[in-house]
């Protein structure tokens, strides 16, 4: 019977939120294939680390950061997906909150920038499908978990709130149903602090968590 080497590689969709938009960090490919595409940050698993260290370098590699949200999102291993042979890659996603984006200044870096997501530039490898899952399950994690709060700096406004799930869920939301049932959860600190909006000042809430 005829073996094959398989690689196994990790793929990070890594999201923020700027300028009122969903945007996901890619590099532009500097070798083949797919050279001068743009692609989601990745790499291949060394010998000696594990699926999750390996996400957490190249995470760290690409941001400069460390202790954000990084969650194993799919495996994907469509024999023809990767024309160098057979590549099996684990797909990763992280939330990172807009005042830790900036990017590192890593042998990447030059090639590294976040696009929105509306908008994206063509895709190498089977990235946009990747991308696709990852969007999948955010939107569908925001409907019951605090995930969200991950994209947003530690003190924020309602409407900063409001604003975060109308860019992932790409719908506007009724402002005062929205204020009601957040308030309601019981996972708002409200914070002696203001923030000069226009005519009004808004109240700072940060994140309570439930224990």
């Amino acid at each position: 019977m005829k073996t094959h080497t398989i690689q196994v590689t990790v793929d990070l969709v890594i999201l923020t939120i700027q300028e009122q938009q969903l945007r996901v960090l890619l590099v532009k490919r500097g070798v083949r294939p797919f050279e001068g595409e743009c692609a989601l940050p990745g790499g291949f698993v060394r010998e000696d680390e594990s699926l999750e260290e390996a996400a957490a370098r190249e995470l760290e590699e690409e941001t400069g950061t460390k202790n954000i949200f990084l969650e194993q999102l799919y495996s994907f291993g469509d024999p023809k997906r990767d024309p160098r042979g057979r590549v099996v890659t684990v797909a990763y996603y992280a939330l990172i909150s807009p005042d830790r984006a900036e990017l590192a200044a890593g042998s990447d870096a030059a090639s590294a920038a976040w696009y929105p997501v509306a908008k994206l530039p063509k895709l190498a490898f089977d990235h946009p499908n990747i991308l696709d899952v990852a969007l999948n399950r955010l939107r569908g994690k925001l409907e019951y978990t605090t995930v969200g709060f991950e994209l947003l700096p530690k003190k924020f406004t309602l409407s900063d709130l409001q604003q975060m799930y109308e860019v992932i869920l790409n719908k506007s939301l009724d402002k005062r149903n929205f204020r009601r049932k957040v308030l309601a959860m019981g996972i708002l600190r409200p914070l002696k602090e203001w923030q000069q909006t226009g005519r009004k000042p808004a109240r700072l809430y940060s994140f309570a968590p439930q224990t």
